[in-house]
């Protein structure tokens, strides 16, 4: 048995100790049923989501990344694992959602892998918990309808959430938050729509909000976006980016998954619009402020700067500024993209790297880990949902996969340039 092998054995075999051990009680129920729209009459959909497979040490050889790169298992048995929160002494807050809780994780003996004693669970019965930030030595998480706060301690222990900020809108189908403090000492949060593409009776909804320090203020920042949860700043420019999720039902390839660049007081067209300013036609024009019609709406809205792949479901991104992989890697983004489920063919499934051209506009997406989904016969099939994206203290790349409950981690093993 080679090393690497009896690594991945050890564990997987960790991980189904953690699950075994870790905390039974049933997530909080979600206030609003989350179930599929019939999709519109017109549209041509075939629902084709690829039979889900566990993860076992055996599909490893099955995933792709660049040369020079290793990808790597630190982790298993962490259930529905995925916002990640890096610490600078190697230390990982890993939120999950279905869960309602947050864990601590760190590799105590720098073997590489995070076994069962070097988890534990740190926060609780938190509202479907989700995106995470840290600011003066407390951890602020997002859950549904509360932005919680909590004191951190050296060991990573927390102390007993209180409301940082409260009477957000409900979830509805998207409750997954993304939220991190700004450079300009604000905080930001993401709030996707609780439907699929109609307008709904909360300003609040689909939006990106603006936050007071003090939790007791906010604004709406920008406007129109169904569902983006990953966003982040650019280094060097400041310009703020983010990937949104275009709606179901439409169709295999429209609308794609777009990435945007967030200005304050900006509408992005949802649910009207996609893409360059391209109205939708699936979407009734009749819950247009002001009846104009769709062309003029979108007309007035901000267009993607990078599209991806309809249905490909991005849903982090992190800003890379390691030097730990090679120079053309510096400042681009890594994408979790989660993968399709109402696809003819599957799209996503896949750690997508986007590369910006020489005026630092984004210029490309490319595959950096990819193979969870594959085709068997006539049936699709994956074992793996690509969840929340990091970088790690040693300029590593991390990923979870909320499906395995797995923590991949991905260093680059080639000469250095």
């Amino acid at each position: 048995m080679n090393k690497q092998y009896a690594a991945l054995l050890l564990s997987a075999l960790l991980g189904l100790a953690a699950a075994q051990s870790a905390p039974t009680k049933a997530p909080a129920p979600s206030p609003v049923p989350i179930t599929p729209p019939e999709p519109p009459a017109s549209a041509n959909v075939t629902r084709n989501e690829p039979t889900a497979l566990e993860f076992t040490p055996d599909k490893l050889s099955r995933l792709k990344v660049p040369a020079g790169f290793q990808l790597k298992v630190m982790a298993t048995g962490l259930g529905n694992a995925r916002s990640l929160l890096v610490m600078p002494d190697g230390g990982i807050y890993l939120s999950r959602m279905k869960s309602s809780d947050v864990w601590y994780l760190k590799d105590i003996n720098g073997d590489g892998l995070i076994e069962n004693v070097e988890r534990k669970q740190v926060a609780q019965n938190m509202g479907t918990a989700h995106g995470m930030s840290v600011k003066d030595g407390k951890l602020y998480v997002a859950g549904n309808v509360n932005i919680w706060v909590m004191d951190m301690a050296q060991d990573g222990s927390l102390s007993v959430p209180r409301v940082f900020a409260t009477d957000f809108p409900e979830a509805g189908q998207h409750g997954a938050r993304g939220m991190h403090w700004g450079p300009d000492g604000y905080l930001y949060a993401a709030y996707g729509s609780p439907n699929n593409d109609a307008p709904t009776p909360s300003p609040e909804d689909a939006t990106l909000l603006r936050i007071s320090p003090d939790g007791k203020s906010r604004e709406i920042y920008a406007s129109g976006l169904r569902h983006t949860i990953g966003f982040g700043w650019q280094p060097g420019t400041g310009t703020l980016y983010g990937w949104d999720q275009g709606s179901d039902w439409h169709g295999d390839n429209i609308p794609p998954e777009e990435m945007n660049v967030l200005q304050r007081g900006k509408n992005y067209g949802w649910p009207f619009c996609y893409g360059d300013k391209n109205p939708d036609p699936y979407v009734n024009a009749s819950g247009i402020p002001g009846g104009i019609t769709k062309t003029d709406y979108c007309a007035r809205t901000q267009g993607s700067v990078l599209n991806n792949t309809a249905h490909s479901a991005a849903i982090d991104m992190t800003f890379y500024t390691g030097s730990q992989f090679p120079s053309e890697y510096q400042n681009n983004v890594f994408t979790a993209f989660r993968g399709s489920w109402n696809r003819s063919e599957p799209s996503g499934y896949y750690i997508g790297r986007v590369s910006f051209d020489a005026n630092n506009k984004p210029a490309a997406i490319t595959p950096f880990v990819s193979g969870f989904v594959y085709q068997d016969g006539d049936t699709w099939k994956q074992f793996g949902r690509v969840a929340g994206v990091a970088q790690y203290t040693d300029g590593s790349l991390l990923f979870t996969d909320d499906q395995s409950g797995v923590l991949y981690r991905v260093i680059y093993t080639g000469s250095a340039k």
